[in-house]
């Protein structure tokens, strides 16, 4: 098949995925085992390259350049799926109504392509910090292979580096880049790392095991201003409690959460919450379209992480191919890549009303998620205490 051959004006393709991501092209090869004789059309805003989003936080230390992170090119994905892949073209709009999209070409022609089923894998947008002063365009943020290329010639001419927030992305960032031989320091307006998903004692041992690589921790500092000085960037910090003071870096880097894409589902008139909303079979409220990953509020809950997208990808496959399938997750152990300190996350369900019980250890820490009556909801285990995975997973399998 090809990858730049545009259909006729207002043609009509069997199934039309918007987004070659990790979720667009999942669920395309899912679907291709399915069905492997009909038409499929997959568009791309950018050059289309198959790579594992995940390997984005590591590469430095995993000696990656980004040509070598784009394992297929979009000529090698459309042969792999039998599939015509339409790169550099943006979906203006779409329209539910006459199951219908309109394409900007790479060549700045508008033209139209109908569907029978559509997947929405658009993905999400790195939140932006309201950030002052003349250097706060210059701030980096990571999202896409695109993001990374140019993280990495800017690199080339930087020794210090900021990185604001300390979720999953941040730290992997910050420890990437220290082992890679860049001073490092990181900036987050909660006290301790990972706040969003485990408790202090454990979010502390992950931060003092990253100060002892050298890495500088700014906890309960946020940024509020950049400004361009004698060829460095003059970030402003500022503490919960009101104190100020200015950090001189190389390269600012923000790592501090994603939204969603729902702006083209939203102007369709589709159902948008925090993601586009869908139902457990992955349709969203236009029975012909279906969305997931990055951009999909999935049975009421956003989940930006990988395994929840394969799961959901392989439910969908089936839904496409006329076997409905609601997506089951299993329990999903969300990694943290941090050679320094490594964890290992699963959170309880959303709803579920837990509180941690905590368990320090040398080098690490283990804490279960228990409900009122005992029940294991889920944990999180940081450095030596990794060990007790195999059996907390088992633990939860029978819970």
């Amino acid at each position: 098949m090809a990858e730049q051959e545009y259909p006729g004006d207002a043609a009509v393709t069997p199934l039309v995925i918007v987004g070659t991501g990790l979720a667009g092209y999942t669920v395309a090869r899912e679907w291709r085992k399915l069905v492997p004789d009909q038409a499929l059309t997959i568009i791309s805003v950018d050059d289309g390259s198959f790579y594992s989003k995940p390997m984005l936080s590591n590469a430095l230390t995993a000696r990656k350049s980004p040509q070598q992170l784009a394992t297929f090119s979009a000529a090698q994905m459309a042969e792999q799926l039998q599939a015509t892949i339409l790169t550099q073209a943006r979906v203006t709009a779409l329209h539910p109504e006459r199951a219908e999209l309109t394409l900007l070409r790479d060549d700045g022609v508008e033209c139209r392509l109908g569907y029978g089923q559509l997947v929405l894998a658009l993905g999400a947008d790195a939140v932006s910090l309201p950030l002052a002063g003349d250097g706060a365009g210059g701030v980096y943020a990571v999202n896409d292979l695109q993001d990374y290329r140019r993280l990495r010639a800017a690199l080339e001419q930087a020794r210090s580096v900021l990185v604001l927030g300390a979720g999953f992305v941040g730290c992997e960032f910050a420890n990437d880049l220290r082992l890679a031989g860049y001073e490092v320091s990181v900036a987050d307006p909660a006290p301790y790392a990972l706040s969003r998903f485990v408790p202090e004692s454990l979010g502390r041992q992950l931060v003092a095991a990253l100060q002892d690589i050298g890495i500088g921790w700014y906890a309960g500092w946020a940024a509020r201003e950049v400004l361009r000085q004698e060829g460095k960037l003059l970030v402003t910090l500022e503490h919960a409690a009101g104190a100020r003071q200015q950090l001189p870096v190389d390269l600012v880097l923000s790592a501090t959460g994603l939204r969603p894409r729902v702006a083209l589902a939203q102007a369709a008139g589709l159902h948008v919450n925090r993601g586009i909303v869908t139902d457990a079979w992955l349709r969203t409220s236009d029975a012909r379209v279906y969305a997931l990953g990055d951009c999909a509020e999935v049975a009421g809950v956003v989940q930006p992480f990988v395994m929840p997208l394969m799961h959901c990808a392989r439910a969908l496959a089936k839904n496409l191919a006329g076997t409905p399938a609601p997506v089951a997750y299993p329990t999903m152990p969300i990694v943290l890549k941090t050679p320094s300190y490594p964890v290992i996350v699963v959170p309880p369900d959303p709803g579920l009303a837990g509180s941690w019980q905590v368990t320090e250890m040398e080098g690490g820490v283990k804490a279960l998620s228990m409900d009122a009556d005992g029940k294991l909801l889920g944990f999180a285990l940081g450095g030596s205490a990794l060990t007790e995975k195999a059996a907390l997973l088992k633990a939860l399998a029978s819970a």
